[in-house]
């Protein structure tokens, strides 16, 4: 108990002396201590809408005073410090010296400013009325010790922009400068000559023309060039022609023929080409790209194009390349036409080309003439599928033909195709429901108005293709390969209805007797044979009597 006694009195708090304030402890909730970093009578008196200018040597004063800062206008005590981690100060065995009262903030800056060393001022010999001259660097980066120039450059826009510039550079890169720098040195006394100036007006972009000024100074201009782009150096280009800057002009066309261009830019460079005149010893590698000589017509190129893809063995390819030639020759695409347009001959040519082939698969699949073995190792493809190729080639030219309105001699040319016609009845419905095709094509442009043929080669049509359509439609239906049997059916009806009536009447009976046999495996032409009816005899009645 005595040694507990002891201990008891041993860790008793001391008693204060006098003259030392109480603190509070770090992990209180109450009021903040009374330290020296939340002394509210330091700025009790601080106005805070009418602060003191801010010294140059007190600038953390309003904000967060450092503790080095405190100690050098003696608010903290250098024995007092606080350890990492805690809040609370650690106090030394010596008592603490009673803190200094602040008066204002004013007194404070002012110590501040007195604790530095002042800066002597210089000797009245060392100042000097004129700036120093420094080494500069000018437009395009080049150390230039002598920039004796001055030049004003201002634009439609009102906007005014001034380089300073060294003078033999720019008279060596540009004579339009040289004769103005030159004049400017006459009209000036030797007394001013660093001041000369000349000015250059109306300019109509000021980011282009000081981008030219800058190629001036430039050691590698191709790289230079490379950074900006084509369509910057086009307008490069047309400002270093109009300055005579001889360099500049050479370097762009070098750089403009070494790159691609896009359409945008292509188009912009033959707008210059238009304006602007360039020797044709730098421009004529531009202009073998723009406008290259010995070229032959669009049309014929697209004839070309036309026999190449008939010609193709690859069928994912050729559809490829049929789409990538309907669009050029579309007549809502963006590329300019021939006006000449398309040669009708070679387009026919190129369909004799195709019938003949056609013909040849025919008597292969009938067996009327011999087979050649080699010829077979050597095409490695399926009758039906050769076939099917000379099919799609021939719809193809048709639709291109339509397009074009040239397609009147296509009916007749397959009207007269009376080899197929006869080779038709022997082959099988697997191969000879391929010849329907191209007869829908023809039936769908007849009944929908686009071809406008003569009476006789729209019966010759008819007369020859009609008997197999009706054999051939239960083909047609099941392997489609994209043909709409509907819109067949009813353009059928419609050029049917385009023939005398009496051939009319022939027609519809022999369609009469094949849809009451087959069904749906025959076209429904019901509603143009109603047509037909009301026309033949109700309406020839009414006109009787």
């Amino acid at each position: 108990m005595a040694d507990l006694g002891g201990r008891r009195s041993a860790s008793a708090p001391r008693r204060r002396s006098p003259g030392l304030r109480p603190r509070a402890w770090c992990c209180s909730f109450a009021a903040a201590p009374q330290s020296p970093d939340c002394r509210s009578s330091v700025h009790h008196n601080i106005n805070p809408a009418k602060l003191p200018p801010k010294p140059p040597y007190a600038g953390s004063f309003y904000s967060s005073p450092s503790p080095s800062s405190k100690l050098g206008l003696g608010i903290i005590d250098p024995r007092r410090i606080y350890s990492p981690g805690r809040v609370s100060p650690i106090d030394s065995d010596a008592p603490l010296d009673p803190l200094p009262e602040i008066a204002d903030s004013v007194s404070v800056v002012t110590a501040t400013a007195e604790s530095e060393p002042e800066l002597p001022d210089p000797a009245p010999k060392e100042r000097s009325l004129a700036p120093p001259r420094v080494e500069r660097r000018d437009c395009g980066g080049l150390r230039e010790k002598s920039l004796d120039l001055r030049l004003s450059v201002k634009g439609k826009d009102g906007r005014c922009l001034v380089m300073e510039l060294d003078s033999k550079v720019l008279s060596r890169s540009s004579s339009f400068f040289a004769a103005m720098v030159l004049d400017s040195s006459r009209k000036i006394s030797d007394a001013m000559e660093d001041c000369r100036g000349i000015e250059v007006g109306g300019v109509e972009d000021m980011e282009v023309f000081r981008a030219t000024i800058e190629l001036m100074y430039e050691k590698d201009p191709m790289r230079w060039l490379m950074k900006v782009g084509v369509s910057r150096a086009i307008d490069i280009l047309e400002v270093s022609s109009t300055i005579m800057f001889e360099r500049g002009v050479t370097s762009c066309l070098r750089y403009i023929e070494a790159v691609p261009w896009s359409e945008n830019e292509e188009e912009k460079l033959k707008n210059l080409f238009a304006r602007s005149t360039f020797e044709e010893t730098i421009s004529q590698d531009v202009l073998a790209r723009l406008c290259p000589q010995g070229w032959r017509s669009s049309g014929d190129l697209s004839v070309q194009l036309i026999q190449s893809v008939t010609n193709g063995t690859s069928s994912n390819a050729r559809k490829e390349m049929q789409s990538l030639v309907n669009g050029l020759l579309c007549k809502s695409s963006v590329y300019q036409k021939d006006p000449a347009g398309l040669n009708k001959e070679s387009l026919y040519s190129i369909c004799h080309s195709c019938l003949n082939s056609l013909v040849e698969l025919f008597e292969e699949a009938s067996d009327s003439v011999p087979i050649d073995h080699e010829t077979m190792t050597r095409e490695r493809k399926p009758l039906i599928e050769r076939v099917s190729k000379q099919v799609e080639n021939l719809n193809w030219l048709l639709e291109i033909l339509i397009n074009n309105q040239m397609a009147e001699d296509f009916v007749g040319l397959w009207a007269d195709q009376e080899d197929l016609m006869r080779m038709h009845e022997q082959a099988s419905p697997m191969v000879r429901y391929e010849l329907s095709r191209i007869s829908a094509t023809v039936f769908i442009a007849l009944g929908k108005g686009k071809l406008q043929c003569r009476g006789d080669v729209r019966s010759g049509i008819f007369h020859g293709w009609f008997a197999p359509m009706l054999m051939d439609f239960g083909w047609l239906q099941r392997c489609s390969k994209g043909l709409d049997v509907r819109m067949l059916e009813e353009s059928m009806g419609q050029a049917l209805l385009t023939l005398p009536l009496k051939q009319q009447q022939s027609l519809f009976e022999e369609w009469f007797r094949c849809f009451a046999g087959s069904g749906t495996e025959c076209p429904n032409l019901s509603r143009a044979f109603q047509v037909w009816w009301r026309r033949s005899f109700v309406r020839s009645i009414e006109v009787r009597n």
